[in-house]
């Protein structure tokens, strides 16, 4: 258990770049600048769903394609986050982002999956 909230602190420990220098590390303003941290969240949330599905296996994707129903989850949560960022904006309170902010995103939330690696690896003493 304390080495998923380790991985939860290092990821925190990225949003929070975000939050105090996201405007001048983007060259953005202040709403695209949280429109930036809260699409990297949610798709955090995503990429850690992947984590999650087997909490003590270093290979996540271990018969993923499987899983029909956690495809279709994953599928519906970006295609909503999409939805969301781009078409939504008055709803949501949210920019529209270019390419470049959307790999940002993707990679800021792809960070996840080697930190849940190597803790993974970090071994638990048995008692």
């Amino acid at each position: 258990m304390w080495r998923n909230l380790l991985a939860r602190a290092l990821y925190q420990m990225t949003l929070l770049i975000l939050q105090f220098k996201g405007e001048s590390i983007f060259g953005v303003n202040e709403k695209v600048k949280d429109t930036l941290i809260f699409n990297s969240f949610v798709l955090c949330q995503v990429f850690n769903e992947f984590n999650a599905r087997k909490l003590e296996a270093k290979n996540v994707f271990t018969g993923i394609l499987k899983n029909k129903l956690f495809l279709g989850i994953v599928g519906i949560t970006i295609v909503l986050q999409v939805v969301m960022v781009e078409f939504l904006k008055k709803f949501t309170n949210t920019e529209r982002l270019n390419w470049v902010q959307w790999m940002a995103c993707i990679i800021i939330a792809a960070m996840s999956w080697p930190i849940g690696w190597l803790v993974k690896c970090i071994p638990v003493p048995t008692s």
